[in-house]
């Protein structure tokens, strides 16, 4: 029962926590990997202080692994990978038959909300695929 009193709010839990409420997990991020949506696998560079720490998020723990791998060895994920760039021939392959049918004289802003979305996730679709086959042959899963 409420008998009318105000339950006090929490206090503060640092610079980076200002109070409970705040989530701790940003949903609308991208994985910083495959881009693909995060599913709550993070990771921060500890030897920063709190406030300024740089922070990353990923879809799955092979995603984390591949970044915090990366992040080890002082690599950057932003560059292609040599994985990456050997999935792109096959995304340039998948977009082809949707780019005859849209029509290669055609500007990006002159597409279809429909056309574009085709575009992308054909783009997405063979990237990922391509990247699943690439990885089932090497040791780093993506």
């Amino acid at each position: 029962m409420n008998d009318g009193a105000q339950i006090p709010a929490p206090p503060a839990l640092g610079p980076d926590r200002p109070g409970h409420d705040r989530l701790w997990h940003p949903r609308p991020i991208l994985c910083a990997v495959c881009t693909s949506r995060t599913r709550g696998f993070g990771w921060f560079d500890p030897s920063r202080l709190r406030p300024k720490r740089t922070r990353r998020w990923f879809c799955s723990m092979g995603c984390q692994t591949a970044f915090t791998r990366k992040a080890r060895k002082g690599m950057s994920v932003v560059d292609f990978t040599e994985e990456e760039s050997q999935a792109l021939p096959a995304v340039m392959r998948a977009l082809a038959p949707e780019m005859e049918r849209i029509g290669w004289d055609r500007p990006l802003a002159g597409l279809t909300k429909n056309d574009m979305h085709r575009l992308i996730v054909a783009t997405v679709e063979a990237f990922r695929a391509e990247m699943a086959e690439i990885a089932s042959q090497s040791e780093v899963p993506f």
